[in-house]
């Protein structure tokens, strides 16, 4: 590429062909050319240098707006991680005072669960010791044997409850006691109780030997049929002519005569003499359960009519009962006694 005005002419014909150029000129040409070429040269490297740096100072501002969002969204990150560990710092030092709270309580809760503890067992050996007093009691005073075995069976069955080694020795002797109680025959007192009641019930009803058979009584009587006023009339007549007289036959001796008044007294001694070998039963008192036996037998065979079915029934009732054997020794709890004591002591030197 040649400037315009280096542009070599056209030749014309009509001059006269031109001379040679000097070399100083040429050099000059050429030294223009290379300046011009090396001008564009740099105009054209200023250029593309001009439009790199204008994109690469697009690409900076670019990446520097996105650093800058992505610092503003770190920021923002770092202020809400903030937040959350100050929130879960926070939760932290609730929970642990919620924590220490709920130790403290744990520690409660023990303490109350083991005065619970104590108190249920101590509850449970007053239990124990009562059962055993009330066993001691009845065997003493009452000789009732099943209300004793009882007992003894439900202070083994709290004993049981507790499951401790400590209970075995009170165990051991609960359990000899029970063997004795339950070797024992076995006496009935609340069926001879029922029996003897019987008895004295029927008491009042029993007929006595002065007063000769009982009269018949009227609704016991049959009931007359139809007949005419005056045969009913002369029926009620003769009964009343042989009601004047009695014949009666006694192949014994005669029967004790008793005043009018005395009937009353007679049945309420028979009851008294009843009554009195009931409790005679209930204390095991076996002497004094025969002789009132005895006697009411005695006063039975007497006073009333021996061939009246009731009478027969109330002799046979008392025979059957004075040949029961009641328990006059019994064993004494002094083993399972003594082990309470022990227990009881071992425990007030803790």
């Amino acid at each position: 590429m040649m400037p315009d005005n280096e542009q070599t002419p056209a030749p014309n014909m009509n001059l006269p062909a031109a001379l040679p150029a000097s070399p100083r000129s040429y050099r000059q040409n050429l030294t223009l050319l290379i300046a011009v070429v090396a001008l564009g040269l740099a105009g054209w490297q200023w250029l593309e240098t001009r439009q790199k740096l204008a994109d690469t100072q697009q690409e900076v501002t670019r990446r520097l707006a996105e650093a800058e969002a992505g610092n503003q969204e770190e920021r923002g990150a770092q202020k809400q991680l903030r937040e959350q560990i100050e929130d879960l710092q926070s939760r932290q030092g609730a929970f642990e005072g919620k924590l220490n709270e709920f130790q403290g309580q744990s520690v409660a809760l023990q303490s109350l669960y083991q005065d619970i503890a104590r108190s249920r067992e101590e509850a449970l050996l007053l239990e124990v010791e009562q059962a055993i007093t009330l066993a001691g009691q009845q065997l003493q005073l009452a000789g009732n044997v099943p209300v004793a075995l009882l007992a003894l069976q439900t202070a083994d069955a709290r004993l049981a409850r507790l499951d401790r080694s400590a209970y075995l020795p009170l165990r051991k002797a609960l359990a000899k006691d029970i063997e004795r109680l339950n070797a024992l025959p076995f006496v009935d007192q609340a069926g001879i109780s029922l029996r003897l009641e019987q008895v004295v019930l029927a008491a009042e009803r029993l007929p006595l030997a002065s007063y000769g058979r009982p009269s018949e009584k009227a609704e016991n009587a049959p009931a007359p049929a139809a007949e005419p006023w005056w045969q009913g009339a002369g029926r009620q007549l003769w009964q009343e002519i042989k009601g004047l007289v009695r014949i009666q036959r006694f192949d014994g001796t005669d029967p004790a005569l008793l005043a009018p008044g005395q009937e009353f007294f007679l049945r309420e001694n028979l009851k008294l003499r009843l009554l009195n070998a009931r409790l005679a039963l209930f204390s095991r008192d076996q002497t004094t359960f025969r002789n009132e036996l005895k006697q009411a037998q005695s006063w039975l065979g007497r006073h009333f009519v021996v061939d009246d079915k009731a009478v027969q029934a109330a002799q046979a009732t008392l025979g059957q009962m004075a040949g029961v054997a009641l328990n006059s020794d019994l064993p004494n709890l002094s083993e399972t006694q003594g082990a309470l004591r022990t227990l009881r002591g071992g425990k007030e030197k803790r």
